[in-house]
């Protein structure tokens, strides 16, 4: 008998079909995020580096990728190493430009064609994100928010050319694109005309709106925020804020996990806004102390995330993507570890026998209920996850270590 048929027999007898969860994992697609390997850089200028908005990488590992030949040959490896249904989340920063250089209020749908080309030779589905940082009309901490009206018509053709561009896209792939909208407007200190920022905010947002693309080619998504560097004191783009646009304005909203308080359980989140909204689209990081986007872990909350998203029966409601960026370690074995820890979540949610707990819960058995999830901890998950590689032609974890080795060597070390 095999492990896996080992770990079929003990899950089949706490009513867990192992073959019908990897069959449901293998069709949950994870957004892998192109920003991590390059630092969240892009390539609008040669040699191009993030500056300012509310973001920083740290750390500069060698073998970072310095143009999107690397980058693509980069997310083909991250791709052998991964299993499951991926997509890849795209920034406006990163359209294949030329040699002249062409501002965010230029960018046109061939900018992008490479990558339509691209995704559709591997298997990816892409989504997409406005650009609104690392720019010199962003300098002063607001772009949609801006009082001044140059600098806010700049961010909202930019928007607008994001949105025409990712309804061509999800055109192009016959999949949806996900176009996800995140702004830094916000300042470091006391703030005295937070409402007429707001007011300004909502003014831009509307007009970005007016025109609509079938949502057979494309989803608008709004991400909230709590605080950031640079914006400790006034977010413009709260969660508030988003919660009450995307309501009565039927967007949907973006919760990304590094964008609140460290102690804030998330996870709670997601029951209170799928009940009422049809779509979410989730961020994953892994944040520690303020702001930062770690690599995701198969930690508690992730797997806590994931456990509600399954809970709730809203799975396939819930657009999955990854964002995090870590320049203080190998870029490759960043990506691949996130992307598997994020899929090793989904799976452990799926393996738990939710039926058997809501009885325990709803019969008042607390202790039951206790015990029930204890015992998951000891139950052979890695059995499970074993096999769902080996079924998708991966690597077993015991063999990442070197590979990835191996790809630093003959490749990364290369571009120094």
């Amino acid at each position: 008998m095999t492990q896996y048929e080992l770990a079929k027999q003990i899950y089949a007898q706490y009513g867990i079909d192992t073959e019908a969860v990897l069959d449901q994992l293998a069709n949950v697609p994870i957004s892998i995020h192109c920003w991590q390997g390059d630092d969240v850089g892009g390539f609008e200028r040669p040699d191009a580096q993030l500056a300012g908005g509310g973001i920083q990488a740290v750390g500069n590992y060698p073998g970072k990728a310095k143009s999107i030949a690397q980058l693509r040959q980069d997310l083909e490896k991250v791709l052998t190493l991964v299993p499951g249904k991926h997509r890849l989340n795209l920034h406006a920063s990163y359209g294949e430009f030329g040699d002249a250089f062409v501002d965010r209020d230029q960018i046109e749908e061939s900018h992008y064609q490479g990558w339509i080309d691209w995704g559709r030779k591997v298997g990816l589905a892409l989504d997409f994100n406005g650009t609104f940082f690392s720019h010199p009309l962003a300098d002063d901490g607001y772009t949609l928010a801006s009082k001044d009206e140059r600098i806010r018509r700049f961010w909202i053709e930019h928007a607008k050319r994001c949105r025409r561009i990712a309804s061509y896209i999800g055109e192009q792939q016959g999949s949806p694109c996900i176009l996800d909208t995140w702004i830094p407007d916000g300042a470091k200190n006391l703030t005295v005309d937070k409402f007429g920022y707001r007011a300004i905010l909502k003014e831009s947002l509307d007009e970005i709106f007016e025109t609509e693309y079938p949502a057979d080619f494309m989803r608008d998504a709004l991400e909230t925020k709590l605080f950031g560097i640079g914006s400790e004191s006034f977010v413009v783009g709260s969660h508030e804020f988003y919660m009450n646009y995307a309501a009565r304005n039927n967007k949907m909203l973006c919760i990304d996990m590094g964008h609140f308080h460290t102690e804030e359980d998330i996870s709670d989140k997601l029951s209170a806004i799928l009940l009422f909204d049809d779509e979410l689209l989730l961020h994953v990081s892994r944040p520690m102390h303020w702001d930062s986007d770690h690599v995701v872990l198969f930690n508690d909350k992730i797997r806590m995330v994931a456990e509600e998203l399954v809970r709730s029966g809203k799975l396939d409601s819930v657009h999955i993507g990854l964002d995090f960026f870590d320049a203080s370690i190998n870029r490759i074995g960043a990506w691949v570890t996130g992307v598997r820890s994020m899929r090793k979540a989904l799976l452990f949610a799926l393996l738990e026998p939710i039926e058997t707990l809501i009885e325990y819960e709803e019969s008042g058995n607390g202790y039951a209920t206790m015990a029930l999830l204890e015992q998951q901890s000891l139950l052979p998950f890695g059995f499970v996850w074993d096999e769902f590689c080996n079924r998708h032609h991966v690597p077993m974890e015991h063999d990442l270590i070197d590979l990835i080795s191996e790809y630093e060597e003959t490749v990364l070390k290369e571009r120094s």
